[in-house]
């Protein structure tokens, strides 16, 4: 390549003499002169103060390529129109301007634009005229070069470079200008010329008033339209561009990232062009343990030092990690546990971190050693102690594998640089490397460039010098082209059969250790990409700065490289490790490509995270409906992420509220393999650095966070198997009555093992509603075709007239109940509020009972949820019975009831108080006829339940009522009464419940209706309104539910007293621990064969069959006061026998019939109540 240096340019800036040809022109023999050209000029320019003025080696090298393209176009001219085309425009400019004119044109330019032999004073000029060149007399030779100077002094895109080949001078002394403008007439006079069949002249300015601004499109221009004539230069020109471009990408470095962009699979889809070859379909077979796998992210540094804190105590190997952590990890549906920085890292790359700035960094954990757990981390017994305590909890341990590059200390770089990509001499003049030895090796010397430190460059290589051969090697570091280099590392040279036989034997050595691993940057090691970035062909390259020019064509490129590597690994791992996951961090639109032709199990899927953190979900959703449509089997391969370690926190990103967690929801739900990040369930906000030893910020977990994770997201993570499979995965548009699609609803469906789910989120901050009626399409692979199906179809819907469907929303435990007909048909109707989201799980199809049951309670709820559609069944069915108990038992009324006790003040029940009563009973008793049809003696109970109503209330001055002056026994059974309610609350409701409810079984008749009263009572839940009001009162869930116990007790034992004088009390008690629900009440336990009872139980028990008797006393009209006061007594002698017994026994059973039928020593002496 060569173009036209001054004399003044060439004096200036002192170039290597050996660029020049005879004519004078620089001529670059490959890249690397053209950088050495280059330095020199920036060597001399102010680049400190001015850095846009640096010469480009790019440029100069697309100037010198096109000067060399035009000597080609006029050397062709001259073959195929006119041989003489150079002599006739000579002798056309004498005539027309005078051969003096001519003749002062090309000395002067000769003298400003000397020959080699001219400016080294070899030759005079008169001797370098007399002389020819190439077969052209050197006036030829010279009228070509002041032509093509001409050319290149009007390109605009050139000027940068002007100082160079400045013509001026040879403006103002000569008529240079007219000549060139007659030249163009005299080429009006020659044949046409090029694609265009234009004036020769001008076909020479057209790539420069094409394109004025820009070398490379210039370059674009030429390749375009000159292509018939180019030959050999084609080549050239590509490699010439792509070095245009290695400049650009150097120079948007850290722009940030561009769009995600979508895969389409169609003919000529992006996503089938991505890998650069035949794409088939050979999907690896998952183990049955994969797809359920969740998998879990942590540092393994930082998370030791969090531990440390967590537990108090120094936990730094893998084998203290305490049995609670891995627990709590199990319980919380994590069956994968991904452990980055596992293996020895480099010892260059930690010195690299401390010497700029960080003293407490570990090397990174890509930067590798070698592929041995680190000792700072136990080593390989604290690792197998860990792998072992994981499995029996059902986890399995993930590990890094680095497969692109290696630590540039690592033994491999020492013992094998040949397996490394390396010049024998640094790609960029500019580069030094005079620091520090980082190598820890005696024989050889590994530097980094020098201006890595001062932050000034990131050079792509770096010097590998063996002291003992004086080997000297420029090795690349690693680098994927989308950002720096990656400083600490040393890029592998995949060409090299040796090379890749190593990798596979080190990822089988990975794979004997771990059942999962994670291949990073996997994407650069694809056949396309090592070429792209690497050996790039002609017109492709740009992407590593230097690579340009060691491009090669595909053909020769295939020779070297036949088949992908990754494939080979897979194949080689399915025999030799077949119970391994391999997992690709791959980008680039080519995640289908590597798990439906390279057959990876799983492939990192980044959209997820962007796509859903930027609420581009119309983009989102059209990735999964091409996904779909071409094979919905990639989905199911994903690996879906909220940030993985080289991205922000997921509560940086997602923050903690709503959003975060209906995405965190479609990430456990979606087909796919869920990644959780270090620290995400927590909160922590910080982005632990692979170098990091300890987390830098002070960071406690958020409980609020965790509990909500436990209570939304970690159930689903134990149903992974109803969400992970694409066979029965459908996902639905969400139709607006507008008639339009809301691309912000993810609305999908999935089953496994007959169990259907359907998932709804909106991720948007607004509102929305509408209908879930029909699936996008997907590809029926048994035909090929693409088919859609409707809701009822994606949940396995058999619909009928009388069929329902009840299914629950897993986030408010709320159940609804459909028409299958309807979901079938119409569909499912949903209202949306701003992130708002479901998952419909445990779907049943249930038919409708004679009654229409079901029938009635769609109608009745409209679509509103319940906590359990059945019983909300069955209540609808005794709502003529439980509206009126509501009315009785709620917590409005028992407080005042309970408020309205008598007292020594407190002498009289409020005005209307009975009347209420007799009024709400009344109600109740319509209700059960209605719904039973019975009404035996209806009349009678209002009254009698006000009468049991008043005398419950009025216990507390029973004294009073009932006076017995000089009596002790009395005073002491009433105290005992008394004082049991004063110390138990709890228990007045249990009075309140028994005096609405004991009577009810006697509608049916007097004949068993105490068992009917209990019947009753559970079948019309009356026990659940009785709690539930309690703990509205205050009362706590356990006190509530003793109530329950309470009041139906006291129904069950009705008239136990009557058998007081006939029976023995042991025969009492054997009849009541003959009943299963009074041995439910004392808690009766088998334990090491002794039957045992609970002393509260049996205390509280005692009471109330006292109070039982005393109501039922004072409930009999016929009774007097006298024996109302002596059933007290007597009943209250029966209880202290018990209490005496029970002390004796030692709360077993047996002990406590034996010491009832002993008499106790301490009896009082009989006296009579009146006594």
């Amino acid at each position: 390549m060569e173009f036209h240096i001054s004399r003044q340019a060439r004096d200036r800036y002192q170039f290597d003499q050996s660029l020049f040809t005879t004519t004078g022109t620089v001529i670059f023999a490959n890249f690397h002169a053209v950088r050495l050209f280059t330095q020199k000029i920036n060597q001399q320019r102010d680049l400190v103060n001015f850095p846009e003025r640096a010469a480009k080696s790019g440029e100069i090298n697309a100037l010198g390529l096109m000067d060399e393209i035009m000597h080609h176009v006029l050397a062709l001219y001259r073959r195929q129109k006119n041989a003489q085309v150079l002599q006739e425009a000579a002798d056309y400019l004498s005539s027309r301007l005078g051969p003096q004119a001519l003749e002062r044109a090309l000395r002067t330019f000769s003298q400003e634009f000397p020959p080699l032999a001219v400016y080294t004073r070899a030759q005079t000029l008169d001797e370098w005229f007399e002389g020819q060149t190439d077969g052209l007399s050197n006036r030829q030779a010279a009228l070509e070069e002041m032509l093509l100077l001409w050319v290149t002094n009007q390109n605009t895109a050139a000027q940068p470079y002007q100082e160079l080949f400045d013509d001026n001078t040879l403006s103002g002394a000569t008529d240079y200008s007219l000549i060139m403008r007659e030249l163009r007439n005299f080429f009006d006079t020659q044949p046409p010329f090029g694609p265009q069949q234009q004036n020769l002249i001008d076909m020479l300015r057209a790539p420069a008033l094409a394109h004025p601004n820009s070398l490379t499109e210039q370059l674009d221009f030429i390749r375009e339209q000159w292509f018939e004539v180019l030959g050999q230069y084609l080549y050239r020109l590509l490699s010439s561009i792509d070095l245009l471009k290695e400049e650009a990408k150097a120079a948007s470095f850290g722009q940030g990232p561009g769009p995600v962009p979508i895969p389409v699979y169609g003919p000529g889809g992006n996503a089938l062009t991505a890998a650069g070859e035949i794409e088939y379909e050979r999907f690896s077979q998952d183990r049955e343990w994969m797809p359920r796998l969740v998998m879990i992210a942590k540092n393994s540094f930082v998370w030791l030092d969090q531990l440390s804190r967590k537990y108090g105590r120094e936990i730094r190997h893998l084998d203290q990690i305490p049995d609670e952590e891995l627990d709590d990890l199990a319980r919380s549906g994590f069956s994968g546990l991904w452990l980055i920085g596992l293996w020895e890292r480099s010892r260059a790359s930690a010195r690299i971190k401390q010497l700029t700035g960080n003293p407490d960094a570990v090397a990174s954990a890509y930067s590798l050693a070698g592929y041995n757990i680190a000792w700072d981390l136990g080593g390989e017994e604290a690792y197998r102690n860990l792998r072992d305590r994981a499995w029996q909890r059902g986890i399995r341990l993930a590990s890094d594998m680095v497969p692109n590059h290696m630590g540039i200390d690592s033994s491999w770089v020492m013992d094998h640089p040949d397996w490394f990509l390396s010049l024998d001499y640094s790609p960029f003049p500019s580069y030094s490397f005079n620091g520090e030895n980082l190598s820890g090796n005696d024989r050889v010397g590994v530097y980094l460039e020098d201006h890595y430190f001062d932050r000034t460059d990131a050079a792509v290589v770096f010097k590998r010098v063996d002291f003992h051969s004086g080997d000297t090697r420029y090795v690349y570091h690693g680098n994927d082209g989308t950002s720096m280099p990656w400083n600490d590392t040393a890029q592998l040279n995949y060409l090299n059969p040796e090379v890749r036989e190593a990798v596979i034997q080190t990822i089988l050595h990975v794979a004997r250790m771990f059942p999962i691993i994670r291949f990073d940057a996997a994407m650069t090691l694809a056949k396309k990409h090592v070429q792209r970035l690497w050996f790039p062909e002609p017109g492709t390259g740009g992407a590593i700065p230097s690579r340009a020019e060691y491009g090669m064509s595909k053909d020769l490129f295939d020779q070297l490289m036949p088949q992908e590597f990754w494939r080979e690994v897979v194949d080689r791992a399915a025999v030799e490790a077949p119970d391994t996951l391999l997992l690709a961090e791959a980008f680039w639109m080519m995640e289908g490509y590597f798990v439906r032709t390279l057959g990876m199990h799983r492939v990192y899927n980044s959209a997820f995270m962007n796509l859903l953190r930027n609420e581009d979900n119309a983009k989102y959703r059209e990735l999964m409906k091409n996904t779909l449509e071409f094979d919905p089997e990639i989905l199911k391969r994903h690996v879906n992420f909220m940030n993985n370690p080289d991205e922000r926190t997921a509560v940086d990103q997602f923050g903690k509220g709503d959003k975060y967690f209906g995405i965190c929801m479609l990430m456990s739900t979606m087909p796919g393999l869920p990644m959780f990040g270090h620290g995400q369930v927590q909160g922590f906000s910080e982005k632990y650095g692979m170098e990091f030893r300890r987390a830098l910020w002070d960071e406690q977990p958020d409980p609020w966070l965790i509990e909500r994770h436990q209570r939304e997201i970690f159930p689903l993570l134990h149903r992974r198997a109803e969400f992970a499979g694409v066979e029965d995965f459908l996902l639905y548009d969400f139709y607006t009555p507008e008639g339009g699609v809301d691309e912000n609803v993810y609305a999908y469906s999935n089953s496994e093992g007959g169990r259907h789910n359907l998932v709804v989120y909106h991720n948007r901050f607004g509102s929305t509603r509408g209908w879930i009626r029909t699936s996008a399409g997907y590809m029926d692979k048994s035909t090929r075709e693409i088919r859609q199906r409707t809701l009822g179809e994606g949940l396995g819907l058999q619909p009928g007239e009388h069929t329902y469907v009840i299914f629950r929303d897993h986030i408010s435990g709320m159940q609804f109940l459909a028409h299958s007909i309807d979901l079938a048909e119409k569909g499912m109707y949903l209202e949306l509020q701003a992130y708002k989201y479901y998952v419909f799980i445990d779907f049943q199809q249930v038919e409708d009972d004679t009654a229409g049951s079901f029938r009635q309670l769609h109608a009745y709820l409209q679509g509103r949820g319940v906590p359990d559609v059945r019983t909300a069944q069955r209540e609808l069915l005794l709502q003529p019975v439980q509206d009126p108990l509501r009315q009785i038992i709620n917590p409005g009324y028992l407080r005042y009831l309970i408020d309205a006790r008598l007292d020594a003040k407190k002498v009289v029940l409020p005005p209307g108080l009975l009347d209420e009563a007799r009024k709400k009973m009344s109600d109740l008793l319509d209700g059960i006829a209605y719904l039973t049809a019975m009404s035996a003696g209806r009349n009678k109970l209002p009254e009698k339940t006000a009468l049991e109503l008043e005398r419950v209330l009025a216990l507390p001055v029973l004294e009073k009522r009932y006076p017995l002056p000089g009596s002790k026994r009395y005073p002491r059974a009433a105290a005992f009464l008394l004082e049991g309610l004063e110390d138990h609350p709890g228990r007045w409701l249990a009075l309140l419940g028994y005096v609405f409810t004991h009577n009810l079984g006697s509608l049916a008749g007097e004949a068993d209706a105490q068992n009917r009263t209990l019947s009753w009572f559970d079948e019309w839940q009356v026990g659940r309104l009785l709690a539930g009001a309690a703990q509205e009162m205050g009362f706590s869930e356990e006190e509530a539910s003793r109530a329950v116990r309470q009041v139906k007790l006291l129904i069950s034992q009705q008239g136990w007293y009557e058998d007081l004088g006939d029976k023995p009390l042991d025969k009492i008690v054997e009849g009541w621990l003959a009943k299963e629900e009074v041995r439910a009440f004392l808690g009766v336990n088998r334990f090491k064969d002794v039957l045992w009872f609970n002393h509260e139980a049996f205390t509280d028990f005692v009471w109330w069959m006292l109070a039982g008797a005393v109501l039922e006393t004072l409930n009999n009209p016929r009774m007097s006061a006298a024996e109302i006061i002596e059933r007290l007594v007597n009943t209250h002698e029966a209880v202290q026998e018990l209490q005496a017994a029970e002390e004796a026994s030692g709360y077993q059973v047996e002990k406590l019939l034996a010491a009832v039928k002993t008499p106790s020593a301490e009896d009082e002496q009989e006296e009579s109540p009146t006594g």
